[in-house]
């Protein structure tokens, strides 16, 4: 693992330049290296301002985000897949401007339950959608990570061997998938096997639980998960993500059908999925030495 993440969400709905700012400091004080930003409208917030005081802590940005179905690449509509585009393209520009380098998220569709199935075309649409965005992010330094999320988020890719075909489809190294547990706890029959199908085409990986609360309250196996993620190597980061209706944004809420508080006070929710996530890795560490042990 490169740095240990946490989600801003934890923290604040991010409607101000000094609630992200708060939350990068927080962040910091419970131990993590990275943050996860929702996307980072230039005409809302300071970039360069977040972008010291991120380094002044440092502390990574990383930035996920859903499209709307008025930008949604995999559409039909032209017109529809060009906005969805310049979308993406100034996403990644925000990204790089801020000084962060993963930019992840449901980019390759609408983050929205749909009512139909995807169509070739709009596969097609959104196949070279990524590509041409995939070029900008690379010349911006920006890796370009595609979240692998459940049904009810997206109809495109719900698991990592639907992700994995879409970005051999877009003929680009320099795109990768983000896995997350909550998602593959829905969708995955093995999500460990799925992890090690992936493989070296991880590029962000989202650790959360079945309930979005407290990590080991839910019904994952994170033994297995980090055994797996220790069989591939990944040497990426890593990120905890919690929802509760107590913080998080009302939009995002709507998104991902956050009803409740899955909890109330961050703090001791943030210092305790940092203790989880760290003893999880050293328990795998072990489990491995003692099973090559002759």
């Amino acid at each position: 693992m490169r740095r240990l993440g946490i989600h801003s969400f934890v923290w604040t709905g991010g409607g101000t330049q000094d609630a992200l700012e708060t939350a990068l400091e927080q962040s910091a004080d419970c131990g993590y290296r990275l943050i996860e930003f929702a996307y980072l409208r230039p005409e809302r917030f300071d970039l360069d301002r977040l972008a010291r005081k991120a380094q002044s802590l440092d502390v990574e940005i990383a930035v996920t985000m859903g499209l709307p179905v008025s930008a949604d690449v995999s559409s039909e509509d032209a017109a529809t897949v060009r906005a969805g585009e310049a979308l993406l393209a100034d996403a990644v520009k925000a990204v790089r401007d801020v000084g962060g380098k993963t930019l992840g998220g449901i980019l390759y569709s609408a983050h929205t339950k749909y009512s139909t199935m995807p169509t070739e075309r709009g596969r097609q649409n959104s196949v070279a959608a990524i590509a041409r965005t995939a070029e900008i992010a690379e010349a911006a330094g920006v890796d370009l990570v595609l979240e692998v999320v459940n049904r009810f988020e997206t109809n495109l890719l719900n698991t990592a061997a639907q992700g994995l075909a879409f970005i051999e489809a877009t003929g680009s190294a320099a795109v990768t998938l983000h896995l997350d547990t909550f998602h593959m706890n829905i969708e995955e029959a093995n999500p460990a096997a799925a992890i090690r199908l992936a493989g070296d085409r991880i590029g962000y990986f989202h650790i959360g639980e079945s309930n979005r609360g407290y990590l080991g309250d839910g019904v994952i196996d994170f033994d297995r998960i980090f055994d797996a993620l220790l069989d591939i190597d990944y040497a990426r980061n890593i990120t905890f993500e919690s929802f509760s209706s107590a913080v998080v944004d009302e939009a995002l809420s709507l998104a991902c059908a956050i009803w409740r508080d899955t909890w109330t006070d961050n703090v001791p929710l943030a210092r305790h999925a940092k203790a989880f996530i760290d003893l999880k890795r050293e328990e795998a560490a072990r489990r491995r030495e003692t099973n090559a042990r002759p």
